[in-house]
């Protein structure tokens, strides 16, 4: 077991992190680094960031890491700065995918970036890893590249992608990496540079768990054989890569054969040819057990951003500094979720003991002031919960355990979540803990004892839940609960809020736009917020991640598990009209979803009635915010009168004011 820090200090200095300049590395008396780690995101030594973390990871099996943060990537010349790796460089855009963190669902620039110092945008570049993995090989030919993290994760097999709206290649492809490690990385990134150290080339590393690759085309298949689990060492094979760029029934075929081969214990190599080339895809690592949380978890992280930084906040490290993680993974297979592909199905949670020295630690911090702002994972109360017959879940080939219904199988036990949340939140030096992961509502209403502690010491005003939607043929696509399943777990909470003696509210998630929801499906979700007082002050738009099973519903119209068509939005006004109609309550959109309502036959939503969504005619504000929308697209004056903008109407056409010519 590796022990924390024994003094926990508000200002660190350098030599209490891996080193990011050659002079850092220096000060340790290195004249050279075994592992130049690359990351898109600012390095901020806390466990929640994967740089860091599995930094710490190496550091601890005795070798000499070094971390480039968000180099500057037009040259070579910054990935020299430690001289040749002795071992490898490992590759990653960061904790997100570098797209979904530069753009929005409507493909715009966003404004900020949460993972970069002063929220900074264009300090990594797009599609990250492709553009790290060949800066690398100009800077040091014949230095083992290996990529990693989420954006490489979820781009290991051919994939469509939403910002160029075409099938791309494996990452192998275009990043020419020599391996991808994919899911969780640290135990697949310590056996490589294990294999490196003892002299062996990258190559030999082709038989692990957790990694992808390419083979040359004159290169033979290898025969490795996975004892370790159920896996039959039977290989799946995809249809190729140039098939499902034209074919979107092979691409559907593609994703259903992907996704059944996500379970570690019984998940079969993958291979997909590229031209003359075969990418391999080996089975998922298996699942970290309690004991291999704590080892990561307990090393010496000093919960701060590099000095480096002095003067700039990093948003994503102001937001997560007092959080505990306390497992990974999720079973709920949400259709638009990353985390199982990523992270696994399998919860992977830490015992106790790790987590309370974790919660002692940070009560040491001159910094911390009593306030835990987090204590969960992907779910929150998904703590400890396993599959009650481990014979069986080594078989399962099941994408939830939740969906359609509950497994029978599943422990559904809260007992450990609220034995731990207790724990925490009588430790010396605690005021107070709050969950903000986000909870599964059909889970928690199993245990209203769960409810009764949430509801009493974790919840500060507000609970985020996530029914996505109302409809229950997107539910279904999603595979989420009803939404029975939502009216029960909010009157359950308001009762406990009341008996606790707090006012309280739900925090609602919903998403617009997701495959299978059109205009109709929306109107019911905008008459459900309607008549429970909710009004959502931002919408989720749905981004076609990569890999996702809705996002193959998303790009071929087909449910790739039952080879059913699904009608999904596509085009940005559509999109639009979802994000109106979810937010139909604002003055400014009430020309969009008049129109909506109007053409679905739904004029009995406008008018004056308690039931109706907006009124029988446009408020100022509406006709303000149409006035504005047209001055900026330079006007329709056939319906806009704006005479401040120098445009007026005649005949029917526009004719120019003198003051502008």
């Amino acid at each position: 077991m590796f022990a924390p820090m024994a003094t926990p200090c508000s200002t660190p200095t350098a030599e209490h992190f891996l080193p990011t300049t050659r002079a850092e590395m220096e000060q340790r008396g290195w004249d050279a680094v075994d592992v130049v780690f690359v990351s898109g995101d600012a390095y901020v030594d806390h466990p929640s960031f994967a740089a860091a973390l599995l930094g710490r990871v190496l550091e601890a099996e005795g070798f000499r890491v070094a971390i480039l943060p968000q180099p500057p990537w037009q040259t070579a010349d910054a990935f020299r700065e430690f001289g040749r790796p002795r071992l490898c460089f490992a590759v990653s855009a960061g904790n997100m995918d570098s797209m979904i963190n530069h753009y929005t669902a409507n493909k715009k620039r966003r404004n900020d970036d949460a993972y970069s110092p002063g929220g900074r945008i264009e300090l990594r570049p797009d599609r990250a890893t492709n553009v790290y993995a060949q800066r690398c090989r100009e800077a040091f030919q014949g230095v083992p590249v290996v990529a990693g993290g989420v954006e490489a994760s979820l781009r290991r097999v051919a994939h469509f992608d939403y910002w160029s709206e075409t099938v791309r290649p494996s990452i192998l492809v275009t990043s020419k990496a020599d391996l991808v490690g994919f899911g969780m990385g640290e135990r697949v990134l310590v056996e490589i540079c294990r294999r490196l150290a003892a002299g062996r080339p990258i190559t030999d590393c082709r038989d692990l768990r957790g990694t992808a690759y390419l083979l040359g085309s004159k290169e033979t298949l290898p025969q490795h054989e996975w004892h370790d689990a159920q896996c039959d060492n039977k290989t799946v094979e995809l249809p190729s890569f140039e098939r499902i760029t034209e074919d979107k029934v092979a691409f559907a075929e593609a994703t259903r054969l992907l996704h059944h081969e996500t379970n570690p214990q019984n998940g079969r190599r993958l291979l997909q040819q590229h031209g003359d080339r075969t990418l391999v895809v080996n089975p998922p690592a298996l699942a970290l057990d309690e004991r291999g949380m704590d080892r990561i978890y307990d090393l010496p992280f000093t919960r701060k951003p590099h000095p480096r930084y002095q003067g700039e906040q990093i948003p994503a490290h102001t937001m997560i500094k007092d959080s505990v993680t306390t497992m990974r993974g999720c079973f709920g297979g949400c259709t638009f979720c990353s985390i199982t592909m990523h992270q696994g199905r399998a919860i992977q949670s830490r015992s106790q003991g790790s987590i309370l020295r974790e919660v002692r630690q940070m009560t040491q911090d001159p910094e911390f002031k009593g306030h835990i702002s987090d204590v969960g994972g992907p779910t929150a109360n998904m703590y400890q919960m396993r599959c009650s017959r481990p014979e069986i879940e080594a078989k399962c080939r099941r994408l939830s355990c939740v969906h359609p219904t509950v497994c029978k199988l599943l422990g559904v036990d809260h007992g450990p979540t609220k034995e731990l949340l207790q724990k925490v939140r009588e430790t010396p030096g605690v005021k107070s803990v709050r969950v903000a992961s986000g909870i599964r509502m059909d889970l928690a209403r199993f245990d209203d004892g769960y409810l009764e502690d949430m509801a009493r010491h974790h919840v500060g005003g507000q609970l985020k839940v996530a029914p996505e939607h109302t409809s229950e043929k997107v539910l279904n696509l999603m595979k989420k609960p009803a939404t029975s399943t939502f009216d029960e777990f909010a009157e359950k909470f308001a009762a406990a809020s009341e008996r606790a003696g707090k006012e309280q509210y739900l925090i609602p998630y919903f998403i617009a736009s997701h495959p299978g929801s059109g205009v109709h499906e929306m109107i019911e979700l905008a008459v459900f917020l309607k008549q429970r007082g909710y009004k959502p002050r931002q919408v989720q738009d749905f981004i076609p991640a990569p890999m996702d099973i809705a996002t193959c519903m998303y790009h071929t119209g087909i449910d790739p598990m039952t080879m059913q068509p699904v009608e999904t939005v596509k085009k940005l006004k559509d999109r639009e009209v979802q994000r109106a109609l979810m937010q139909y309550f604002k003055p400014e959109n009430w020309f969009v979803v008049h129109k909506a309502l109007t053409e679905a036959g739904r004029k009995d939503l406008i008018g004056s009635g308690p039931e109706c969504l907006i009124p029988a005619n446009p408020p100022k504000e509406a006709l303000a915010a149409r006035r504005a929308g047209a001055n900026a697209r330079g006007g329709d004056p056939t319906y806009v009168h704006a005479k401040d903008a120098g445009v007026r109407s005649h005949g029917g056409k526009p004719r120019r004011d003198a003051r502008r010519r």
